[in-house]
């Protein structure tokens, strides 16, 4: 059973962004800009573009600066979870779980650009969730269409759209975009303190509960320096310009 866009979301801040250094030993890789706006506005643009009401933003490296950052900030409403010591991906969603409420919730990183295509893609998750058969629902992105992964590639879907890992000979021909829906039981007996969600993405896996669904628009991520310009170049190809 399909469901409208969830109200709100976990976007993923906290990371130490290490690749990108040396730009985020003074600033968070979130508030690094493309066309002249944070990657961290980006999403939150779209977010609300989609009618999501409250976003909990983590934090932890340069915490202080996207909390100003964020202050001003009215949609979607921000709720802000610091993490002391960075809790992983895991970690910091369940941590925010109280926030998150008791249905499903999105999930984004920080550190992506999208593009839809004929359908907004927050709005194509929310279409193909089913509740009975799905804990977890993950935007894949074809690997051969995305430039700024560098890999061979995360994930093969089955006919149903369950997904499966690449084996560590394999190029798989999905790439994890960074974009989700979540149910709240994925995290049933989930650890105490820092973990990967691919802890539980592998549980789920195993009990046929992880699905995927292919974006039918652009997406770029932000792992390494020489990304920011490559996305830019782009976006400008395509017609867009600066903030």
């Amino acid at each position: 059973m399909s469901l409208a866009v969830p109200k709100t979301s976990m976007v993923l801040a906290a990371g130490l962004g290490t690749r990108l250094k040396p730009g985020t030993d003074a600033r968070p890789k979130p508030l690094m800009e493309v066309l002249g706006k944070p990657l961290l506005d980006h999403t939150l643009d779209r977010l609300a573009e989609a009618g999501v009401e409250t976003a909990v933003v983590n934090t932890h490296h340069l915490a202080d600066q996207l909390e100003r950052h964020l202050a001003t900030r009215e949609k979607p409403r921000i709720r802000l979870s610091h993490e002391p010591t960075i809790l992983d991906t895991g970690g910091g969603i369940a941590k925010a779980l109280p926030v998150l409420g008791k249905g499903p919730f999105l999930s984004v990183n920080a550190k992506i650009v999208w593009l839809d295509g004929g359908t907004p893609a927050l709005q194509r998750l929310a279409e193909r969730w089913d509740d009975a058969t799905m804990d977890g629902l993950l935007l894949l992105h074809p690997t051969v269409a995305a430039p700024t992964h560098d890999g061979q590639g995360d994930f093969f879907l089955d006919p149903e759209g369950r997904i499966r890992r690449r084996r560590s000979w394999e190029v798989a021909p999905f790439v994890y975009t960074g974009i989700q829906i979540l149910h709240p039981r994925l995290f049933d007996g989930a650890p105490d303190g820092a973990f990967s969600l691919n802890l539980l993405y592998d549980r789920a896996i195993e009990a046929g509960r992880l699905h995927g669904l292919r974006h039918d628009g652009q997406w770029f991520q932000v792992t390494a320096p020489k990304h920011l310009a490559l996305i830019e170049q782009a976006l400008a190809e395509l017609g867009f310009a600066a903030a």
